[in-house]
């Protein structure tokens, strides 16, 4: 009896020393530029399917709280 549960102890010791687990990390971005308003010449872009609104140089992407500019 006592020969099992050592071997119950080791085994179940030997578990929890192997995961499938992997180690995720997120990073938020370092700063967000949210506007509420486009001004009036913006223009509509497509790229891979997606729509964005270029203005001034910069990507934006439309959202619940504005246009935030993006990477495309």
């Amino acid at each position: 009896m006592m020969r099992f549960l050592v071997y119950t102890f080791v085994f179940v010791f030997t578990l929890s020393l192997s995961s499938c687990a992997r180690r995720v990390v997120v990073t938020q971005p370092a700063s967000i530029t949210i506007v509420k308003k486009l001004p009036r010449q913006y223009k509509v872009v497509r790229v891979k399917g997606k729509r964005y609104y270029f203005f001034n140089g910069k990507h934006y992407r439309k959202t619940r709280n504005g246009y935030v500019v993006v990477k495309v």
